[in-house]
């Protein structure tokens, strides 16, 4: 699709080398896509994992494991992704980045079958995000509207199953331990005001 940012000059400069050129105009046209479908909406609501990539306002580039249960992730609009910031180690790459540069990239992998989708957007961050109080654990919600959603061969995917999910992802009437790094000395007086790991300590 014209209308979807896929490639660039750098892009090109490659598919003519490789004269690929005409196949990766023809997987744009007929795989991406600016809205989401029932079937991509499925699939994300059904990863209990994702991969953030990020920049800076200088292009360094940062990428982040974001994990949660299933579910948190949202379909929020046709078109836009939501998703909680939870309790983190406060560098805040990611989101900060997002308030310097506001493109990211998502992927979606499903290790089993295998699978992956990929969105390309813009995102903005939140503190008072309506979706904030469905959330259990959330600090800020994500939102990522989407520029150019598009599946990805999964060949070299290597199938792996999740064995069990994290014990420290929030849940309603669930009190996640505290990470053993929040325990270390070296941490303790650093730690922000109301941190569940003061109480612990």
């Amino acid at each position: 699709m014209a209308d979807i940012p896929m490639y660039h000059q750098g892009s090109r400069q490659l598919q003519d080398r490789y004269a690929t050129r005409r196949l990766a105009d023809r997987l744009a046209e007929v795989l991406a896509r600016a809205a989401f479908s029932d079937d991509d909406r499925a699939f994300i609501e059904s990863r209990p994992l994702f991969f953030l990539a990020t920049a800076d306002a200088d292009g360094r580039p940062d990428c982040s494991y974001k994990g949660g249960l299933p579910g948190f992730v949202r379909v929020a609009e046709p078109d836009t992704l939501a998703f909680p910031d939870y309790d983190g180690n406060g560098m805040f790459k990611s989101l900060g980045n997002v308030l310097a540069n506001p493109n990211v990239g998502m992927l979606f992998i499903d290790f089993e079958s295998p699978r992956r989708l990929r969105v390309n957007g813009r995102a903005s961050i939140s503190g008072d995000d309506p979706l904030l109080t469905q959330f259990e654990g959330a600090k800020l919600i994500v939102r990522v509207q989407a520029e150019a959603i598009f599946p990805n061969c999964p060949r070299y995917i290597h199938k792996m199953q999740i064995v069990e999910q994290s014990v420290y992802v929030p849940q309603k009437g669930y009190a996640p331990p505290v990470p053993g790094w929040k325990k270390q000395p070296v941490f303790r007086d650093v730690l922000p005001p109301g941190d569940s790991a003061r109480a612990d300590v």
